[in-house]
C-alpha cells in the first residue's frame, strides 16, 4: 500500500497566542494534503475527483503540540474506507521524530451540475485502491495516541 506524502509549510499566521498551530489549522493542512492527494496525484493516474466532492466528517486527535519551525511537516495520507459512495482518508501530520496528530476525513463524490452525491467510478476506485489500508487504524493511534495525550 502506498502513502501519498505532502510537504506543508508552517506560516506564522498558523500560531495561536501559545506559540502553538491553532487547532483549527490542523484543518486547513489536512485539506492542502487531501486535495493534493485526490485532484492533482490521481488525476495524473486517471480520473479523478476534479468534478467534486464534500466533506461528511472530520475526526482529529491531538497527540503533542506543534510550534513553528522553518521546516515543513509531512502529511501521509492513504486511504482506510471504501464504499459506494464513500471513502475515508486517514492521515498523520508528522516529522522524522514525532507524530502530531491523527486524523480522518469521510469523503463523498458531488455532482455539482445535479448538487447531488454521486458513487465512485471503477476508474476513481481503481487509483484509490493503490492507497488503501484496511488495517490501519483511524486517527485514535490506538494505545500510543493516548499515552501521548495523558503523558
Amino acid at each position: 500500500m502506498a502513502r501519498h506524502l505532502f510537504r506543508c509549510p508552517l506560516r506564522w499566521s498558523d500560531m495561536d497566542a501559545f506559540g502553538h498551530v491553532n487547532n483549527a489549522v490542523f484543518l486547513r493542512y489536512l485539506e492542502e494534503a487531501r486535495i493534493d492527494f485526490m485532484f492533482r496525484l490521481s488525476s495524473k493516474d486517471g480520473p479523478s475527483f476534479s468534478g467534486g466532492s464534500v466533506v461528511a466528517r472530520h475526526e482529529i486527535d491531538y497527540l503533542r503540540p506543534l510550534v513553528h519551525r522553518h521546516e515543513p511537516v509531512t502529511i501521509e495520507s492513504w486511504v482506510t474506507k471504501m464504499g459506494a459512495a464513500s471513502l475515508t482518508i486517514s492521515y498523520e501530520v508528522k516529522d522524522a521524530e514525532q507524530v502530531y496528530a491523527r486524523a480522518s476525513t469521510v469523503v463523498v463524490p458531488f455532482d455539482l451540475r445535479a448538487q447531488r452525491p454521486r458513487r465512485i467510478t471503477a476508474e476513481e476506485r481503481a487509483v484509490l485502491e493503490r492507497y488503501q489500508d484496511d488495517g490501519a487504524e483511524g486517527p485514535d493511534g490506538g494505545a500510543d495516541g493516548a499515552r501521548a495525550l495523558v503523558a
